[in-house]
């Protein structure tokens, strides 16, 4: 019960932890109402911000989930251009995070961080299918335990302006591990190949836990 009303928080949270509290101070200071809704913000920048424990079921048989939220799209697609695989053909499951979602992301499967690529983009709502191309947004590519190349695709969405990436070019990852957090409401794109889908559009997931495909 403790761990649910006061769950760890991930590292990006504590400068606006902070900041939000001295706010909450002020408006106080101003007057009981003002000092509430600081308050109500606060608790808010907390949960935000919050790093659960996850328990991932360790078998590279599966594709994990990158992130809480709804399958917002399930689509076969090409690869992306800024990665030169546009010629080539992968199923995409897109996730979408709310603003009361936990948004940090993990790994789907263990393996070997082959690329990262950032590209500037536009803020538009993330769950829209255009936010894949046009909105801000972090490609790391991975080769997985199986020789199975995996994208994902950290997109900021509407309220969302910073994308965090915490793993670099040529880290070993294990599957759950986690390797960023998008402030703010966002979304998460996964492409893959030779994976039999197990998940639906509309579906809720939780990041490390939840499988969204098995080896085929």
């Amino acid at each position: 019960m403790t761990d649910f009303l006061f769950p760890k928080l991930h590292k990006e949270g504590y400068k606006f932890l902070t900041l939000a509290a001295v706010i909450t101070f002020i408006l106080l200071l101003i007057s009981n109402f003002l000092g509430l809704i600081g308050f109500v913000l606060t608790v808010w920048v907390y949960y935000f911000f919050r790093d659960p424990e996850r328990f991932p079921i360790n078998d590279e048989n599966y594709l994990l989930s990158p992130a809480d939220g709804v399958v917002s799209q399930i689509i076969q697609t090409n690869g992306p251009s800024e990665l030169g695989l546009e010629n080539k053909k992968f199923t995409r499951i897109s996730i979408f995070m709310n603003a009361f979602n936990c948004h940090v992301n993990r790994v789907p499967s263990s393996g070997k961080i082959t690329k990262i690529f950032y590209k500037p983009g536009k803020y538009i709502n993330a769950s829209f299918d255009k936010a894949s191309e046009e909105n801000e947004r972090n490609y790391v590519k991975m080769t997985n335990s199986n020789g199975e190349e995996l994208i994902l695709v950290q997109i900021a969405g509407l309220i969302a302006r910073r994308i965090v990436c915490d793993v670099k070019e040529n880290d070993e990852t294990k599957q759950g591990d986690k390797f960023g957090i998008i402030r703010f409401g966002s979304r998460v794109d996964l492409y893959f190949e030779n994976y039999q889908i197990l998940v639906r559009q509309n579906q809720k997931t939780i990041s490390g836990e939840t499988l969204l495909a098995k080896k085929i």
